[in-house]
């Protein structure tokens, strides 16, 4: 039985903006699993705004790495996992989870999402996502994305020029579904503000306009608006989903920042008893981590599982897309294999 891993510097086709940053290359480290002559993969894509880094998965892998021994016993994983490192590292669980699970499908010959129990997936359609940049390239991103047959655009918002960069999209594109994402750069009478011209543009809903930890201010916004609010960085960690249940109407779970497939299933059945919708979305990682999330997004309402698609350098191959709509990877394991 080995744990070993690597990392790679993947890098963005064009760079990718969003409030906070702008980047073009990310850090991803692949764990393989081996065992029995049997190997599981995973992948962890650290987020500076979870507390992580390529620095700190470096630092915290060879530890956490010991805690998996045994590709059967999951829950065994992530007790081990939580012992050595409370709470913290969600990217570096994840990778190790999905290697686990990956290991135990590959052992019985079938898709993980048959492992888990789970219906075979029809995944919702998927968004693309235009990164905040220079307004003529948002509009001929937009433009280069519907030509190859996307339906649903998420732009990122944040600026003072959004408005402008709405009219922009919504000329360029003007009968696909429009989501926003502001990742919580809006205050709350800028969001106030918006709330009109997103309904006028046609928004299908808008994904966390406000400061992470202002829930009270999410959920004065939610009695306003016309159209859902989602959360994504107001949610950390599986425990969050009750309190953001008066504060928005969805979630956005992404398995690197919950720690992996089991952990964003648990949230995703906690979001759904507390009445919310549910998006699968991911870092910018590679096929191998947007496999993964695919295998539980037929369970969702939404797709945003774009991550692949915007890497000029994606280390795996076999997931399809049929226009815009990224089809239920096939074979056994994740359904993807390294280029």
């Amino acid at each position: 039985m080995t744990v070993r891993w690597e990392t790679l510097e993947l890098h963005t086709a064009r760079p990718f903006g969003i409030a906070r940053w702008t980047r073009s290359a990310y850090p991803r480290t692949f764990v393989i699993f081996e065992a029995d002559g049997v190997t599981g993969r995973g992948e962890a894509a650290p987020n500076a705004f979870y507390g992580e880094t390529g620095g700190t998965v470096a630092a915290v892998l060879p530890l956490l790495a010991q805690a998996l021994t045994d590709g059967w016993d999951w829950d065994g994983l992530r007790g081990r996992l939580e012992a050595r490192m409370p709470g913290g590292h969600p990217s570096v669980k994840c990778a190790l989870e999905m290697a686990a699970l990956e290991w135990a499908a590959c052992s019985a010959g079938v898709p993980v999402w048959r492992l888990l129990g789970l219906s075979p997936p029809k995944i919702p359609e998927s968004s693309f996502t235009v990164g905040l940049g220079p307004l003529e390239e948002m509009r001929r991103e937009a433009r280069e994305a519907v030509a190859r047959g996307h339906g649903v655009l998420k732009v990122k918002l944040g600026t003072a020029e959004d408005e402008a960069i709405l009219e922009a999209l919504r000329e360029e594109a003007p009968h696909v579904s429009l989501r926003v994402d502001a990742n919580a750069a809006w205050t709350r009478p800028r969001a106030r503000r918006m709330l009109g011209v997103l309904e006028a543009a046609g928004v299908e809903f808008v994904e966390q306009p406000l400061a992470a930890g202002d829930l009270e201010g999410h959920a004065e916004l939610r009695r306003l608006s016309p159209l859902p609010l989602v959360a994504d960085e107001s949610l950390h960690h599986v425990s969050d989903v009750p309190a953001l249940a008066g504060a928005f109407d969805g979630v956005n779970l992404k398995l690197a920042k919950l720690g992996g497939p089991l952990r964003a299933l648990l949230a995703l059945r906690l979001a759904r008893t507390h009445g919310m919708s549910v998006m699968m979305g991911c870092m910018i990682e590679s096929s191998l981590g947007i496999a993964a999330a695919a295998h539980l997004a037929g369970l969702c309402d939404w797709a945003d599982l774009d991550g692949a698609l915007l890497l000029a350098d994606d280390p795996f191959t076999g997931l399809e897309w049929t226009a815009g709509r990224l089809e239920r990877p096939g074979g056994v394991g994740w359904g993807v294999e390294r280029r």
